[in-house]
């Protein structure tokens, strides 16, 4: 609850000082906060090369005043995330992009398990009144057609179930929602996991304007919190 009342009074704060100052709330950067794993931290890249540097300047390319934060850490589950969604949603965090459940696929992890997590999280920024990107993951075959089924469908029903915006696949840049590894297999790193630099360039390319669509609903939301 005092998190809560602390996240209120900022953004309060914040609008009271725009109006004084004579400028709108909207000409504050955007903060995204972006929740996830190896992949978004950038195992085994220069940082420049890393999804969350490279997205970031994607954005400001497009003429995007955006501060990314990197709320990636190696080898994290959904529970992982679920277990620090609350202190990653500080005060100044305008929205969230949510790409978790990799390293639960690779574990074979039950696909319900995943789904509670993933729900805890989006209930966590339901709370912080702070919109989502879901980007989804696509399970393998050798766990069998029904862990397959049961882990693919967790991101599009609770993208609708909790009315977040969503993005099928993190790697539909590189190979589109199949990720068939086979045609991944130029723009991966050695371990046939992780992108390397020019994966990542796709990847951002692909994800690109699902973020822009993010951001302009972290600044609607702001614009109703003044």
């Amino acid at each position: 609850m005092a998190y809560g009342v602390t996240r209120g009074m900022r953004k309060v704060l914040v609008a009271i000082a725009c109006c004084l100052c004579g400028f709108s709330a909207a000409a504050e950067p955007v903060t995204l906060a972006a929740l996830g794993d190896s992949l978004t931290q950038g195992y085994g890249l220069a940082r420049a090369d890393g999804f969350v540097p490279r997205l970031q300047n994607w954005l400001r390319a497009q003429g995007q005043d955006v501060v990314i934060v990197n709320a990636g850490v190696s080898g994290d589950t959904t529970a992982g995330g679920a277990a620090r969604v609350e202190w990653t949603l500080t005060p100044d965090v305008d929205g969230m992009i949510v790409a978790l459940g990799g390293n639960d696929m690779l574990r074979g992890l039950d696909p319900q398990v995943s789904r509670a997590n993933l729900s805890s999280i989006l209930d966590a920024a339901q709370t912080a009144d702070v919109p989502v990107l879901l980007v989804g993951m696509q399970a393998p075959g050798n766990f069998g057609p029904d862990y397959k089924a049961a882990f693919d469908a967790i991101y599009p029903e609770l993208a609708l179930e909790y009315g977040t915006l969503y993005a099928e696949s993190f790697f539909a840049g590189i190979a589109g929602t199949s990720a068939d590894p086979a045609a991944m297999r130029a723009y991966m790193q050695a371990d046939g996991i992780h992108p390397n630099p020019e994966g990542v360039r796709l990847i951002v390319d692909e994800l690109g304007p699902h973020v822009l669509e993010l951001m302009e609903q972290a600044r609607q939301a702001r614009q109703g919190q003044r």
